[in-house]
């Protein structure tokens, strides 16, 4: 079960405070989402400020319920500092994976804290694969693996008004992140390690074949 740590505080705070704000304020909104024609024309702040705001309550509460649930994790193994660190290149990652895919797309807009989340959610299960388990009954490393590769297929068939790239590029994030902050775990469980890039490989080798 989750527990509020301060840095967490801090940033389900900024995430509901600049939220509402774009709620409330439509220019607001339209000036800080993710955008690729914007991006390419120089507001490369909008990779970061996207990721703190989101389409409604429902989309807020949802992001917000999740990192609760699996923050603790990642900050009882490696502390609040480098918590937010992998927070933050999660959220970057996300948007840049979004931007890559969707680069001839100068319409693609985007917003919400999913890639962030997403990222330590994968860095969660790195940690403890085995322990934490989805609706209670699903053990992580399986849901991890299962939502990467369902998110390349949402990548290849467009599936929704979801930001499947996101997703997917804020778990890298997550993964190469944790690596470099916690070596160690290539010694406690390198199969696992291993395991955990499936995902990440296949879509390399996808990319590399045109196939998505």
């Amino acid at each position: 079960m989750g527990n509020l740590n301060l840095i967490t505080i801090i940033i389900i705070a900024a995430n509901v405070i600049i939220s509402y704000k774009g709620f409330e304020d439509h220019a607001f909104f339209e000036k800080y989402k993710f955008n690729v024609g914007a991006v390419k024309r120089g507001e490369q702040f909008r990779i970061f400020s996207s990721g703190f705001l989101h389409v409604n309550t429902q989309h807020l509460l949802f992001n917000m319920l999740t990192l609760y649930f699996f923050a603790w994790v990642v900050i009882d193994k490696v502390g609040q500092t480098k918590f937010l660190i992998i927070y933050l290149v999660s959220l970057v990652a996300g948007s840049l994976l979004s931007l890559i895919f969707n680069k001839n797309n100068y319409h693609y807009s985007a917003v919400g804290a999913s890639g962030a989340v997403m990222g330590i959610i994968y860095s969660a299960i790195m940690f403890e694969p085995f322990l934490l388990k989805i609706y209670g009954i699903v053990p992580g490393w399986i849901f991890g693996i299962g939502y990467l590769l369902y998110s390349i297929y949402g990548m290849k068939k467009q599936i929704g008004n979801i930001g499947h790239d996101a997703h997917f590029g804020g778990a890298v994030g997550g993964y190469v992140t944790t690596l470099i902050i916690a070596p160690w775990l290539l010694q406690k469980d390198l199969t696992m390690v291993l395991v955990l890039a499936i995902p990440i490989v296949v879509l390399f080798v996808m990319q590399k074949l045109g196939k998505i």
